[in-house]
């Protein structure tokens, strides 16, 4: 596949669609900016907050994919840490199964460089950034050493990581 278009590579997905998230800082935007300034989301006005995006995952969820995200964070976490923990409800209620690891109990784990998501064990989306948390852009590598090598290592966060409902700031 060419395309690094997340709604397609999810809609082309028949069992598993991996997220691992390694940064402490990631691109500012309007939802982190309103909740800086003091913003809570109304969960119970779905239409308020619902997004393409979790209508997406909802969709994969539907048709029997398992979504799962892992984060691994420093502690203290940064300002922008504490408010993806706080919107991550939004994904958890689309049908993502999420989980945190504190960098310090990520010792003796080789990590992927660059975020990415891994499709059905086969296809990567990788995500590049720059230094300051900027979003540069995506590339999809369709290689099965880089594929595995990513779904191992998510698999070993994924064993030592809290679930979100169980993780508590610090």
């Amino acid at each position: 596949m060419n395309s690094t278009d997340f709604s397609e590579l999810i809609a082309g997905t028949s069992l598993s669609a991996v997220h691992l998230e390694t940064r402490d800082i990631y691109f500012s935007n309007p939802r982190f900016e309103a909740w800086r300034g003091g913003a809570r989301i109304d969960w119970e006005d779905r239409g308020a907050w619902w997004r393409p995006f979790h209508q997406q995952i909802a969709d994969a969820v539907a048709r029997g994919v398992v979504v799962r995200r892992a984060r691994v964070v420093s502690e203290p976490v940064t300002e922008y840490i504490r408010w993806e923990h706080y919107q991550t409800t939004a994904n958890a209620l689309a049908g993502e199964q999420i989980r945190w690891l504190p960098r310090a109990q990520a010792q003796g784990l080789l990590l992927p460089v660059n975020d990415g998501w891994v499709f059905d064990d086969r296809l990567v989306r990788v995500h590049h950034f720059s230094g300051d948390g900027e979003w540069t852009r995506s590339e999809v590598l369709d290689d099965q050493g880089v594929a595995t090598a990513y779904a191992d290592a998510f698999e070993k966060i994924w064993e030592q990581a809290t679930p979100h409902d169980e993780y508590r700031i610090k």
